[in-house]
């Protein structure tokens, strides 16, 4: 590709022809607007304005994807084309900065009249963002050393309940995870500062139970404590968590920002956790939005080190095809060496690991088990044993109902969780 170019693809719905709304989409993107104005000269749309690509059409519908397209004079039974657009941005509008890319490759597209139905597919990002952004600092190998833990994925949980739970509370689920073998816990999203667990409480008494555990096992627990919250608070945050022996940060991705988190890696310490938490918003019409591919491209070079995926059979509507290909998107080399390490969440237990496995063919994951741990029928213990027994049946291809004969906490996991 261009080092000079950044390129864009997009998945179009569009009434009008389909030359016709890929110059809209690259003039709104540019040089361009409604009408032509003083200064927009020949040779400054050369110089600055975005280029199509190519065009390739696809199916077409009788019915609009999304309301307030404008049907202009004549149109009275339109038919709604799509295709996959790519257009080319040059670079020197706006430098390798990813906030102002997004001014440009999103912007005002999804606004525009001309369509009923508009997605941001992929980029292609020129080696100039690499060379301003230095991208995760841990990643999955860092991560795996911090966790003591290779050859295998990360198995970890999260805080239940997610909110309210008394500081006094803390300490003994804590220890009871540690103990039982746990590699890694996550506040939840929901919890960052809560008067019920006030964050600095929190520090203190996760950190104090996990460095015991670790003085009488040898093995440190990874917890990501969620840090989310304004600038120069998330670097006090941070500074607290790496003072008193934590290994890990979590921030809300889309709340906090790329400014943020652009701003968290300059400094930080500890590998960074990110939630995706509102994601839904951006993802959840197929014809609006982005997709995870071009949004996870952007995360990376921001710094994240974990980036979540949500995970096969979840309790979310997100389709198996569609984690299967989060998950491997971001295990595909970008840059070189900007790995993110994938998490998978949501609704998982020990037979979670037979198709995702199936799938990515890799143990490159952080697999979270909120319930598939906490309500194990044999106990805390025997929900991390079960998660660790079902990666060895998938990674030897062993049949769950089969490897459930001589191990007793999978046959309890699949009575309890097997038919949800």
């Amino acid at each position: 590709m261009s080092q000079h170019h950044v390129i864009a693809t997009y998945l179009i719905e569009t009434p009008y022809p389909l030359e016709l709304a890929a110059e809209v989409m690259a003039g709104e993107q540019s040089t361009g607007t409604f009408i032509s104005v003083p200064g927009e000269t020949p040779e400054l749309k050369e110089q600055h304005a975005a280029k199509v690509i190519s065009i390739e059409e696809l199916e077409s519908s009788n019915t609009a994807s999304l309301p307030g397209v404008h049907l202009a004079q004549g149109m009275d039974h339109p038919v709604y084309r799509r295709a996959l657009v790519k257009l080319s941005f040059p670079l020197h509008n706006f430098g390798p900065s990813l906030t102002n890319l997004l001014s440009t490759v999103a912007g005002n597209l999804y606004e525009l009249r001309e369509f009923s139905g508009l997605r941001l597919v992929d980029l292609e990002l020129p080696t100039a963002f690499s060379e301003r952004y230095p991208g995760p600092k841990f990643g999955i190998d860092g991560t795996r050393k911090l966790a003591n833990v290779y050859d295998r994925p990360i198995i970890g949980t999260i805080v239940k309940p997610s909110i309210g739970l008394p500081i006094a509370e803390y300490g003994p689920l804590v220890r009871q995870l540690a103990e039982a073998g746990l590699d890694f816990i996550k506040d939840d999203e929901l919890c960052a500062n809560p008067p019920a667990a006030p964050f600095e409480q929190r520090v203190a008494t996760v950190m104090n139970e996990i460095e015991r555990v670790a003085d009488r096992t040898g093995k440190k627990l990874m917890y990501a404590f969620n840090i989310t919250g304004e600038i120069d608070e998330m670097k006090r945050n941070h500074d607290l968590v790496l003072k008193s022996g934590g290994t890990c940060v979590m921030v809300s991705l889309n709340s906090v920002g790329f400014a943020g988190v652009t701003h968290l890696r300059q400094y930080t310490e500890l590998p960074i956790h990110g939630h995706r938490n509102q994601w839904g918003a951006m993802t959840r019409s197929p014809l609006l939005g982005m997709s995870f591919t071009a949004y996870q491209k952007l995360w990376r070079t921001a710094g994240v080190d974990h980036l979540h995926t949500n995970g096969v059979n979840s309790k979310f509507t997100e389709s198996n095809e569609s984690v299967i290909k989060s998950i491997q998107d971001c295990l595909t080399p970008m840059f070189g060496d900007y790995k993110v390490m994938p998490v998978l969440s949501s609704a998982q237990w020990a037979g979670s690991a037979i198709p995702t496995y199936e799938a990515i063919q890799s143990r490159d994951v952080i697999h979270l088990a909120g319930g598939g741990i906490l309500a194990h029928p044999g106990g805390i213990a025997a929900g991390v044993r079960s998660m660790h027994l079902g990666w060895e049946a998938a990674v030897q291809g062993i049949p769950l109902t089969e490897f459930a004969q001589t191990h007793p906490e999978i046959s309890e996991a699949i009575r309890i969780f097997g038919k949800k």
